[in-house]
């Protein structure tokens, strides 16, 4: 997005130019917001353990064959792991309308395909629901079916786990497993179709190039899928493209199927093979806990039995402040403009709402309408604190059918998934009538 001269300005007084990862429970929160602040009277010099600065900037990582292809990414997103690679983006990054491929999320469960062959690659459709077995090419999928582009949300089912209590297994998600790029590709249905679907089909499956970490060839790493309905949809895609270029390697080059609004996992990367099941699909990570809430609220820490958990379809209602970053500093009796997305599963952001005294009051946004179904809305709010000192913006968005954000931390699962609560940022808004002195050295 271009900011105007005036935004800029604003920038370079903001503590914008530090490293400040998103804050989890309250007492994170306030202590990052205070982190920031000392970050940002310190400035530049203030330094960072080696550690720290290993798992905020995928340079750490860099000049090796493995790494390679974190290269290509921006260098600003968080390594959450490095074996699968993992690595989220800081919501700042994220202020664009269209997610550049730089800056989308990346979610591995095994090893990236090496060497891969874009001139050999193929995609098989079988299963026990499918007519006519059929093996396609990429110049075959590119030649023999029409094209289409839809800006589709594609977000992790585990974004924002690191907010649970007691804590969920898995990567700690802040708010960065999300972004909204334009998809490009063929309708899975036109595919599907052209193979032919028996009257049994209940679901779809996916097998990928991935590697399992075992190194095990018979092993997939993962393989999910979803029913009939969300296969079918327009909007449902095999895509080559993202924002009109090849797919990155790790966001599955040169092929992958993409469902917006459903956890990201079902949208299987280096796609090879698509089965039509007679079933629900039993793949890798569709069963037990994976990819799973239980069928009832359940108090923090209950042990839930594995036939007590229902698979994850259309994802929450949720927002995510873009601008300004968190901890930046901003004049009393000056005004703001807040922006950011808000996103809705299989439905529509209804409204949006913004409060900056910790929800005793909230504010009506601006919403844009969505380009296309399953993408992400833009909103945005002019505020002016009128007080010095220490602000929270929270963020609430409420979807079609008037569900809308909690507040607080949603129903506890053993996976950490879904957590949509309110998003905020914490701001420090001061007297530029009255000058301080840096904290001594």
């Amino acid at each position: 997005m271009k900011k105007d001269k005036t935004e800029i300005n604003r920038e370079k007084v903001l503590y914008s130019r530090d490293k400040i990862n998103l804050p989890t429970s309250r007492r994170s929160f306030i202590k990052k917001g205070l982190w920031a602040t000392l970050s940002g009277t310190i400035g530049s010099k203030f330094l960072l353990s080696p550690k720290i600065q290993a798992m905020m900037t995928s340079h750490t990582f860099a000049d090796t064959p493995e790494t390679k292809p974190l290269m290509a990414k921006h260098p600003g997103l968080t390594i959450l792991n490095n074996r699968p690679w993992n690595a989220e983006t800081p919501a700042h990054l994220l202020d664009d309308q269209i997610t550049p491929a730089d800056k989308l999320f990346v979610r591995c469960n095994g090893l990236v395909p090496k060497n891969v062959d874009a001139n050999n690659w193929t995609l098989t459709i079988d299963g026990e629901s499918v007519k006519n077995k059929k093996i396609l090419t990429l110049k075959d999928l590119k030649s023999n079916f029409e094209h289409y582009t839809y800006q589709l949300t594609l977000e992790c089912a585990g974004n924002g786990r690191n907010e649970f209590n007691p804590p969920a297994k898995g990567n700690q998600w802040t708010t960065g497993a999300v972004g909204c790029p334009k998809w490009t590709g063929v309708r899975l249905r036109d595919v599907l179709e052209y193979a032919g679907i028996k009257d049994d089909a209940v679901y779809i499956g996916y097998h990928s190039k991935d590697t399992h970490l075992s190194g095990d060839p018979n092993k997939d790493p993962i393989s999910r899928g979803v029913p009939m309905s969300k296969a079918l949809e327009d909007e449902s895609l095999i895509a080559w493209a993202m924002n009109g270029e090849d797919l990155p390697l790790l966001n599955g080059y040169p092929l992958r199927l993409v469902f917006g609004g459903w956890p990201g996992s079902t949208s299987g990367k280096w796609l090879e093979r698509i089965v039509i099941r007679n079933k629900v699909h039993d793949g890798t990570k569709m069963g037990g806990y994976s990819y799973r809430i239980p069928r009832y609220p359940v108090a923090p820490g209950t042990v839930v039995a594995k036939e007590n958990m229902r698979i994850i379809e259309s994802m929450p209602v949720k927002s995510l402040i873009t601008y300004p970053r968190s901890g930046s500093i901003i004049n009393k009796d000056e005004a703001l403009i807040v922006r950011g997305h808000a996103w809705a599963g299989d439905r529509e952001v209804a409204s949006m709402h913004l409060s900056i005294d910790f929800g005793a009051t909230w504010q009506d946004c601006a919403l844009k309408s969505p380009l296309n179904r399953f993408a992400w809305q833009h909103f945005n709010i002019e505020i002016t604190p009128k007080h010095k000192g220490y602000y929270e913006v929270w963020s609430r968005a409420t979807d079609s059918k008037g569900v809308m954000q909690p507040v607080v931390l949603p129903g506890w699962n053993p996976k950490g998934y879904l957590n949509n609560a309110c998003r905020r940022i914490a701001l420090r808004v001061v007297d530029p009538k009255i000058t301080t002195s840096p904290p001594p050295t």
